[in-house]
């Protein structure tokens, strides 16, 4: 769903709408710094630079543009990374999501990023918003996949 400025504005309650968040956020790109675990408030926050693939496939002559997404996830128990060092000012560019249901009272929402590096967020619910919050810029790179 688009706000009356035109920005992405999603909530997501199940799988379903996670796996829509995933084709938003596919190929977006943050940092380690822009990835928040919020202990207090049971709240994880990742900032993206989202490829707007729906403007990029409204048309041959569009803009690639991409813009600033905030990804959070309320209900946290707890978050675990692989493969990521906190350190790095590294890149990391994201892939999809993958929720793994144990019991109701055991899901992780696992955050995949290229370089087999995984954010395993752990909640009690899927309670999470993707929304996005800056103006969008043009950017000459349109993410190209081999399949």
């Amino acid at each position: 769903m688009l706000d009356n400025q035109g920005f992405l504005k999603l909530k997501a309650d199940d799988k379903n709408d996670l796996k829509v968040f995933a084709a938003y956020l596919q190929d977006s790109i943050t940092t380690p710094k822009e990835i928040k675990f919020l202990e207090k408030n049971k709240a994880f926050i990742c900032i993206f630079n989202r490829f707007m693939w729906e403007d990029a496939e409204k048309g041959i002559f569009r803009d690639n543009k991409r813009i600033r997404s905030a990804l959070k996830i309320d209900d946290v128990r707890s978050v675990k990374s692989k493969n990521l060092n906190p350190q790095e000012e590294k890149a990391l560019e994201f892939l999809t999501i993958n929720i793994e249901q144990g019991d109701q009272e055991n899901i992780n929402i696992n955050l995949l990023f290229s370089g087999n590096m995984t954010i395993s967020v752990n909640v009690e619910a899927i309670n999470a918003t993707l929304e996005d919050f800056s103006d969008s810029w043009k950017t000459k790179i349109k993410p190209d996949h081999k399949i």
